[in-house]
């Protein structure tokens, strides 16, 4: 399966994720979805920010442009949110899986779906 694979068929065709994407702890994009431009500085401010969350307290979440807040986070998850759009990330072994669900998806949905793909992409190693 390839990394469009994964973002098209895994966290895409779930519905409960509006944008998605898979990028290298570099932050170079390896799958992302349609209109979802998101930078490989926003991706490497948010890796950074599983290691420091202070970053994030303080400036936020922000992908393709739109700045999130930041409400939690460990070094595998993240949790943001602007109004009824949330974010929710998760970092593996060699990536991270960036997910965007709107309203009436709820938090704990995206989550499952992100989560799952994470926990599998860390069995095979990534």
């Amino acid at each position: 399966m390839s990394w469009q694979d994964y973002v098209d068929n895994q966290l895409m065709a779930s519905r409960c994720v509006s944008k998605a994407a898979i990028a290298g702890h570099d932050g170079g994009v390896w799958a992302k979805s349609d209109a979802f431009e998101v930078t490989k500085e926003e991706l490497s401010k948010l890796v950074r920010g599983f290691e420091n969350q202070d970053l994030l307290t303080s400036g936020g979440v922000t992908l393709a442009g739109q700045r999130y807040i930041y409400l939690s986070g460990t070094d595998r998850v993240i949790r943001a949110k602007l109004g009824k759009v949330g974010v929710h990330c998760m970092k593996t072994q060699q990536a991270v899986i960036v997910s965007i669900y709107e309203d009436p998806v709820q938090p704990q949905q995206a989550a499952s779906i992100v989560e799952k793909l994470g926990d599998y992409l860390i069995t095979c190693g990534y």
